[in-house]
């Protein structure tokens, strides 16, 4: 085996896909899940592999165990699901952090901590560039998940100048792929099943708001260049696609992919929803040498073909 990670969160969306790249890699990899948004099918057939262990475990708890590489992933991403318990999900973030940074600190681990495009809010500045502190409501019922990852980067700095950990923060704008929850309520997942069940395409206002949508092999590429770079590269990196459609161009796109007859409806906007949202990877580019390398079309039917197996 070459190194031994600890992936928390790995029966996620993300999680799953990191974990199958660290095991085809020979990797021992060690998948801590509590499962409130992932799922067993996501990672049952890693479970073949001999190196593959999962742990079922909240965070928000301490774990110990001898690593050489901890993933910090466990946290809900989607809006329908952080917002759920928003006092669980700013618990998962920070308590989270504070107990997979302590573990990190004892064993003299790597830890990467994937933090979000989430923590520019509704921004002033476009493209995002990670220089830009953000503009946030501290008080909205986004908050929990916006706040309490952006207080989890500050953790991961702190750690690393007071104690010396090693750190790398990724911050991950909005992904897709397989392996995508059906209905955790993302753009994508939502208008794909829509547009197969033949329903009408709900889009919040009137569709001009902007997001720019990675493929998830293109980030866990990041993700794990990231991790390899020298202990003087601590991030953040932005990690996404800067292509940027509006929210009206994905949902024709798919319905011309599925070859839908499903129809596009217009529902109110919800509170603090980022207008904008376009990753600047001139960072991503100059120290991982990454960029992403799938095109939207290619993604979408890729998870088009996934949905409909699952359906």
């Amino acid at each position: 085996m070459n190194k031994r990670i600890l992936v928390t969160g790995g029966a996620g969306f993300i999680g799953s896909h990191l974990c199958a790249r660290l095991l085809s890699e020979n990797n021992e990899v060690i998948c801590l899940d509590n499962y409130f948004t992932g799922s067993k099918s996501n990672i049952i057939d890693l479970l073949r592999n001999p190196g593959f262990e999962i742990v079922r475990h909240d965070i928000i708890n301490p774990y110990n165990i001898e690593v050489d590489e901890i993933y910090n992933l466990a946290c809900p991403a989607s809006p329908i699901h952080y917002q759920y318990n928003p006092i669980k999900t700013i618990k998962t973030s920070v308590m989270g952090a504070i107990n997979m940074l302590g573990l990190a600190k004892r064993v003299d681990a790597k830890i990467l901590q994937a933090s979000t495009s989430e923590v520019y809010g509704d921004p002033n500045v476009h493209p995002q560039k990670e220089n830009y502190w953000g503009h946030v409501n501290p008080i909205g019922i986004r908050s929990c998940y916006d706040e309490g990852k952006r207080c989890a980067e500050t953790l991961f700095m702190d750690y690393h100048r007071q104690n010396k950990v090693k750190i790398k923060i990724i911050r991950i704008f909005n992904t897709y792929g397989p392996n995508m929850n059906p209905d955790d309520g993302r753009v994508v997942s939502n208008f794909i099943v829509q547009a197969l069940k033949g329903e009408d395409i709900t889009i919040y206002g009137d569709g001009s708001q902007t997001r720019s949508f990675q493929y998830i092999d293109d980030l866990i590429e990041g993700m794990i260049r990231t991790m390899n770079t020298s202990a003087s590269f601590t991030g953040p990196v932005n990690l996404g696609n800067p292509d940027e459609f509006s929210i009206l161009e994905l949902a024709e796109k798919i319905i011309s992919l599925t070859k839908s007859k499903s129809k596009i409806v217009h529902c109110s906007l919800p509170s603090d929803d980022p207008k904008q949202r376009q990753p600047d990877i001139s960072l991503a580019k100059e120290v991982l040498n990454w960029s992403p390398k799938i095109k939207l079309d290619e993604g979408l039917v890729k998870t088009i073909k996934y949905f409909k197996n699952k359906m």
